[in-house]
């Protein structure tokens, strides 16, 4: 994170806070974080409907904040920890020394 910043990496950082500013996608890495799970366990877990844990899920894909792997019929999803802790940086970068 040392150096100048330029307007593309704000524009990235802001593009992940965005991604991240939702209630139910952080709820859904907060569960990804105590382990991988499938869409019908996350459904449990957080008491929301297929639809909206899949359409969240297809937002923190494209955020790369979550990967999913096949495993027979379903998709087992896990936290991204490599994006989460670029998140981690910028943040540690911008806090007061």
């Amino acid at each position: 994170m040392a150096g100048k910043r330029t307007r593309g990496d704000v524009k990235e950082w802001a593009q992940g806070f965005r991604m991240l500013s939702d209630l139910t996608r952080l709820g859904i890495l907060a569960t990804l974080a105590r382990g991988p799970r499938n869409v019908t366990a996350l459904c449990k877990a957080l008491g929301l409907r297929q639809k909206t844990i899949s359409t969240h899920l297809g937002i923190l894909r494209m955020g790369r904040f979550v990967t999913g792997t096949r495993q027979g019929k379903s998709v087992v999803y896990e936290a991204n920890k490599a994006a989460l802790k670029g998140l981690s940086r910028v943040l540690k970068a911008m806090s007061p020394k």
